[in-house]
């Protein structure tokens, strides 16, 4: 399967905040929010930062052996598991919480880009191993955001009534979301492939983080992904210091908040921190800890710690603490020897937050890399496209600006009063000139009388526009086809659409697909005109 690759810049689709575009651009209002740019000379520097910091390499490599027993066995994951133990071995993160059959387009899109990158990496700097790692988020509770999808446009919710970590869910019931799906792709070419590998992964795993890493690791062995689940006891060691501080002395919210008052003078904010940015994470229970005098609160619930009790129990359980998104960063870094993190908008957004955070606890901020974005246009609207008399990249404006420029061109400025308007502009300043020679204080009267003659015409030249459109309305249906289709619900398709239609028509194949269009540290949008 091939396609027609186009690049533009984020700032020309539209869609993307001024902080994003800015820090795209190294505007220098961002520049003392990050450590290092997305360059080849910002990745040696992150990769010397990193030989620095004492990574515990023995037990994160234990740790994901033990998490990848009973998976069918892949050499190439295998490999890349043991290259963790060398000193010259580097990931390439992306994280991503356990959404449901993926969610949407974008969580392929970011691991095939930590792929592509760990590739670009290794030619770059032979000397070294690069390993994509995918880091996911379970213990998120967000179940609004994270229980649904979207096939063909129709947004599907997987009722439940369990409560906390959306990771630690039951899968029993979702056997009736998969025969939604079967009922409407497996009739494509490998839509029965997909819904067997939907099932083995969903309907034999006890809970929503081990269908995510089945699911995963089935689709995306053979790049050489590394699954990290790091809900885990021998990992959360790591950060007790870290989350003792944010319980005792609420550093981390400290540090933060420092930051986001700086950053938020030009940008808004994306996430702000919480005095203790921890929850108590214990079975089907993740809630936010709050000190109220001296003593710890689990909130809603009946669950209290004294100081010396709440320290017990991170000791003894430090699994029971969950970090918010002002700790998750850190965390991360603190478990894998990283050099650059792969994100969305939005965890950009929020990373730029805590460069003091890592500065204080000494570890390596990695380049911040926005994740690869791309619009697929598949063949049966290439042809309506071309016919439409735009180009594909024609279609990031809105249909107004599309019909407009239609009507404008079709009927070569007819539509247009450039000529009449600016006519009796010199009319009136020929007016004003000889009323002003007489009488200084008849300026004003000319231009209220310039004011009330050109706001009619300006109308007037809204109202032929508005009459012409009326003539185009096949035009008109078929740039709105045109634009739902590509951009589903007034938004990117990244953000809306799923993996699952594409893959029951192309199979593998679509996986290729985005991987061979994707970028490394190239910061551009792509079109993908699929043939």
């Amino acid at each position: 399967m091939q396609g027609n690759f186009t690049k533009l810049t984020y700032r020309q689709t539209g869609y993307f905040s001024s902080l994003i575009t800015d820090y795209l651009d190294a505007a220098p209002a961002l520049k003392p929010f990050y450590k290092h740019p997305v360059t080849i000379e910002g990745m040696k520097a992150a990769i010397e930062a990193r030989k620095e910091f004492p990574t515990d390499r023995t037990r994160l490599v234990k740790h994901l052996q033990n998490q990848y027993e009973g998976l069918p066995s892949s050499e190439i994951v295998n490999q890349k598991i043991e290259s963790l133990s060398k000193q010259t071995t580097f990931t390439i993160c992306t994280a991503h919480q356990p959404a449901l059959f993926t969610g949407t387009l974008y969580f392929v899109y970011k691991i095939l880009h930590a792929v592509r990158l760990a590739e670009t990496l290794k030619q770059e700097f032979p000397s070294y191993d690069f390993v994509p790692v995918y880091w996911m988020g379970s213990e998120d509770a967000d179940l609004d955001e994270l229980g649904k999808f979207y096939l063909s446009n129709e947004k599907i919710v997987w009722n439940t009534k369990q409560k906390g970590a959306v990771g630690k869910m039951s899968t029993k019931g979702l056997d009736s979301l998969i025969n939604r799906i079967e009922g409407e792709l497996s009739v494509l070419p490998f839509g029965k492939e997909l819904v067997s590998i939907l099932k083995d992964a969903y309907l034999n795993s006890a809970d929503i983080q081990t269908a995510t890493f089945k699911l995963l690791h089935g689709l995306f062995s053979r790049f050489g992904l590394v699954v990290i689940v790091p809900d885990t006891a021998i990992l959360k060691e790591l950060m007790c210091a870290v989350f003792e501080e944010d319980l005792l002395q609420h550093i981390p919210s400290s540090m933060v908040s420092k930051t986001t008052s700086e950053l938020e003078k030009n940008y808004k904010v994306q996430a702000h921190p919480r005095e203790i940015n921890l929850f108590y994470f214990k079975d089907n229970l993740r809630n936010r800890i709050e000190k109220k005098g001296e003593q710890f609160i689990v909130t809603d619930t009946d669950i209290v710690f004294s100081t010396e009790e709440i320290l017990t129990e991170l000791k003894t359980h430090p699994e029971r603490f969950s970090p918010n998104v002002i700790l998750r960063g850190l965390f991360q870094e603190t478990v894998l020897p990283n050099i650059a993190f792969v994100g969305g908008g939005g965890e950009t957004a929020y990373w730029l937050e805590l460069k003091e955070l890592f500065t204080h606890y000494k570890v390596p901020y990695p380049v911040l890399v926005l994740r690869n974005s791309f619009l697929l246009v598949p063949d049966k609207w290439q042809d309506k496209i071309r016919k439409s008399g735009f180009g594909v990249l024609d279609y990031f404006q809105s249909e107004t600006t599309l019909i407009n420029t239609l009507v404008k061109r079709n009927k070569n400025g007819q539509l247009q009063l450039t000529k009449e308007i600016a006519s009796a502009i010199q009319l009136y300043e020929g007016m004003k000139n000889k009323a002003v020679a007489i009488d200084a204080t008849l300026e004003k009267h000319v231009d209220a009388l310039k004011t009330k003659t050109l706001k009619p015409l300006e109308e007037l030249e809204k109202k032929m526009l508005r009459a012409e459109k009326r003539k185009y309305t096949e035009d008109q249906n078929t740039i709105h086809q045109i634009k739902s289709a590509l951009f589903p619900l007034n938004g990117l398709q990244k953000r809306i659409e799923n993996f699952m239609p594409y893959y029951s028509r192309m199979g593998a194949e679509f996986f290729d697909l985005i991987y061979k269009n994707s970028l490394g540290l190239e910061q551009e949008f792509g079109v993908i005109e699929v043939i």
